[in-house]
Formats: C-alpha cells, sequence, structure tokens
C-alpha cells in the first residue's frame, strides 16, 4: 500500500515541485493540499483526513503553526512538529528556547515601542539590525547604520497598521555573510556560505545571493545538534552567524528552501527528505 503524504502550502514553489516528483521513486504519493482551504476544526471536515502525514510548508509565519496544532490535537502525524513550527515562526521565541537551551544566539533587543527601540540602540550602539519578530526572506530587515536616522527609521515601524507587525528585535550588526545549514533528520545534508552582493547588504538565499559549497565544520555540527536536540528532528534550514567568538544562530526556517544551497553543493536535498518521510511513516 503506498504512503500518501500532503504538502500543506499556501502555493507549489520550486521544492514542492521537486518533493511530488520525486516521491515517486521512493513509492510514495505526495499532493498538494491548499493551506487556504482546509477549514480545519474538525477531523471528519479536514480536507487531508486520507493522508498518512502532514508536511507543513506554510510560507505564512502564523497559519502553518495553527495547522499543525489541530492535525496533531487530531492524531496527524506532522512533519515538522507543531511545537517546532510554533518556535521557527516567531524570531523571539526562537531565541528564548535556543538560548534557555544553551544554543548561542546573537545578543539581541525586543522592541514594542519607541522607548524600546531608543534603549536598544543605546545599549548595542549602532549599527544595528531591526528585523520583525514575523517574517522572512530578508524582507523589512533593516540595517541602522547611523543614530540620527534611527529615529526616522522608527516611524515606518509605527505606521504598521497591527500590533504584530511592529513587534521587533533591535541585535547588532555581524556582518554581510551567514550559513545555511539544510538539516534533515538529525543530520546536516548540505550547507553553503552565503555572502552579499552589490548594493544589497542582506545576506540570504532568496535574495540571490553568491555562495560557496562550505566543508564539515565540526563547531557548526555542534551548534547544529543543540538546535535539533531543543527542536526535535526534522526538516530545517538553520541559519549562522561566523563570529570571530564563535557560531551564532540567527534563524531557523521550518520550511526551508533549499534551491540556492542544492545549486551550489550539488546535493540531491528532494531525495534525502523523501526518503526521510518515508522513514517516520515505516
Amino acid at each position: 500500500m503506498t504512503n500518501r503524504v500532503a504538502i500543506v502550502a499556501d502555493r507549489v514553489g520550486w521544492e514542492e515541485r521537486r518533493l511530488i516528483e520525486t516521491a515517486q521513486d521512493f513509492g510514495l504519493s505526495i499532493d498538494w493540499v491548499n493551506d487556504e482551504s482546509l477549514c480545519a476544526g474538525h477531523r471528519d471536515a479536514l480536507s487531508v483526513k486520507d493522508y498518512d502525514a502532514l508536511m507543513v510548508r506554510s510560507r505564512s509565519y502564523t497559519r502553518g503553526g495553527l495547522i499543525a496544532t489541530l492535525a496533531e490535537a487530531d492524531g496527524f502525524r506532522v512533519l515538522n512538529t507543531a511545537a517546532a513550527i510554533h518556535s521557527c515562526e516567531n524570531k523571539l521565541v526562537l531565541r528564548a528556547v535556543l538560548r534557555e537551551a544553551g544554543v548561542p544566539v546573537p545578543d539581541f533587543r525586543l522592541v514594542l515601542s519607541r522607548k524600546d527601540f531608543e534603549k536598544a540602540v543605546d545599549d548595542l550602539g549602532v549599527p544595528v539590525v531591526l528585523k520583525p519578530v514575523y517574517g522572512g526572506m530578508g524582507k523589512r530587515v533593516t540595517l541602522v547604520r547611523d543614530a540620527d536616522l534611527a529615529q526616522s527609521v522608527y516611524d515606518y515601524v509605527e505606521d504598521l497598521g497591527h500590533a504584530f507587525e511592529q513587534a521587533c528585535l533591535v541585535e547588532p550588526y555581524l556582518g554581510g555573510g551567514s550559513i545555511r545549514c539544510l538539516v534533515v533528520g538529525r543530520e546536516i545534508v548540505a550547507a553553503a556560505e552565503f555572502e552579499s552582493a552589490g548594493a544589497d547588504w542582506r545576506s540570504n538565499a532568496a535574495l540571490g545571493n553568491q555562495s560557496r559549497a562550505l566543508a564539515h565544520d565540526p563547531d557548526v555540527q555542534k551548534i547544529v545538534d543543540g538546535v535539533v536536540d531543543r527542536l526535535g528532528a526534522g526538516i530545517y534550514g538553520v541559519d549562522l552567524f561566523k563570529t570571530p567568538s564563535g557560531y551564532l544562530v540567527n534563524e531557523v526556517n521550518h520550511a526551508p528552501a533549499w534551491r540556492g544551497v542544492a545549486s551550489t553543493t550539488g546535493v540531491d536535498i528532494a531525495s534525502v527528505v523523501v526518503r526521510y518521510v518515508q522513514e517516520t511513516l515505516e
């Protein structure tokens, strides 16, 4: 009997297409289920009730955790777990749980008001990075180089319509490069170092930054092990900063894009992911 897996997402991107195409080679059937049409809340009404597992890859930074929570409560196997997704969706929650577990993260301040922002800039000194608690792909991440401009930058935050959009983190600027580790289960299956290109200071694979494959590094492995120990085995994109004092975890993505890492390293990540999903169903 062929196991059926639903990719729950708002759209079918490159990664989702690769998973759907690759599944056949491993005796799985993977379909896309639009996360905007579930009408979740009652098990019999859930449009994924005939699937053996759900792979939640919602781009929304609230939708995925809500869906995963309901699905788990109804007895579905969910990848990643609802707890892991909730932690990854919220940068403040992620920083808090990792720091509590002894995993190194950048120094930061939670900013909920202009007074918070002014104190954060005073404490950390410029340059600092202002980033939304909810969000990804480098969007709305702002480098504040000049204290004279800081207040004007925060004007834009205050003009956002909702309180959850205004919640931000302020952290020291740690340079223009980052490391993306693609984790499947508990293993780093591919890693690449991204550098900002051109006038854009942000280092993010989604922005088309330059990259190179990263060889195995025991220090990176130790950090990633700490992340997985806290969040549980799953499929993650773990983003690190390299600093003079060691590696720091910037973010963990619960629905990682991996096209850039795959093209840089040559690893068939879709096959690794599908194999892992198959193993969890055995």
